[in-house]
């Protein structure tokens, strides 16, 4: 498998617009296409990034690399991040609690959630962290199960740039935590550059701050 770098391009189930003089345009779907790595790293922002009706997306990256504000801003479809189910809990948690004591009742919130837009048949983009790969087994099982495909949206963000993300959000991780992040990302980045996808997934997407930054609208074709 090559990895592409050009700014339009057609995947499994994905488009991307392309320039055409003054006016972008989206190129044409084909799901018969073969899986690839597209490398939008220091291109042209693509501006609107569609898959096909009934895929997965999965949103991964360092901590402070963007996800969430990725997929706050762009995503027009149902969203899967546990950061909202975090701000759902400590909206009635006493202040001085620790976000420490009630992480487990938040993941098992987030992981509920999931489940249940996934039962429901809907399309779905999902934020990961990248260090958990299971979210991505049982994504591409669900896919697979729908006869649907799974894709990777994978944000490729310097550590210290993402480091002064989660401060300027005021919430950060462990060292350790980050260190793990780190590997479990980086690993996935390496992967992609040498044409290697994921298990179970159909196409990675590799961005930057600046390309994430251009997406407008990430979404999926109607039937």
């Amino acid at each position: 498998m090559t990895v592409q770098h050009s700014s339009a391009y057609v995947s499994n189930g994905v488009a991307i617009p392309q320039q055409a003089g003054p006016a972008r345009r989206l190129a044409v779907v084909r799901d018969t296409e073969p899986a690839v790595v597209r490398d939008l790293r220091g291109r042209t922002a693509p501006g609107r990034l569609l898959f096909g009706p009934g895929d997965l997306v999965v949103v991964s990256g360092l901590p402070g690399s963007g996800k969430t504000t990725l997929i706050q801003r762009a995503v027009r479809a149902p969203r899967l991040d546990s950061q909202d189910s975090r701000d759902r809990w400590a909206a009635f948690m006493p202040r001085f609690l620790p976000y420490a004591v009630y992480r487990p009742l938040v993941r098992i919130a987030h992981y509920a959630r999931l489940r249940r837009t996934l039962r429901s048949g809907a399309e779905a983009v999902v934020h990961d962290c990248g260090t958990q790969a299971w979210v991505r087994r049982w994504l591409s099982r669900e896919a697979h199960r729908r006869g649907t495909s799974l894709h990777l949206l994978l944000l490729d963000v310097d550590p210290d740039m993402a480091l002064a993300g989660q401060r300027d959000r005021g919430r950060g991780v462990s060292r350790y935590a980050f260190t793990r992040h780190r590997g479990a990302v980086g690993r996935l980045v390496r992967d992609a550059e040498k044409g290697e996808l994921p298990p179970g997934c159909a196409s990675v997407v590799l961005l930057d701050r600046e390309a994430a930054g251009g997406l407008d609208v990430v979404g999926f074709r109607t039937a």
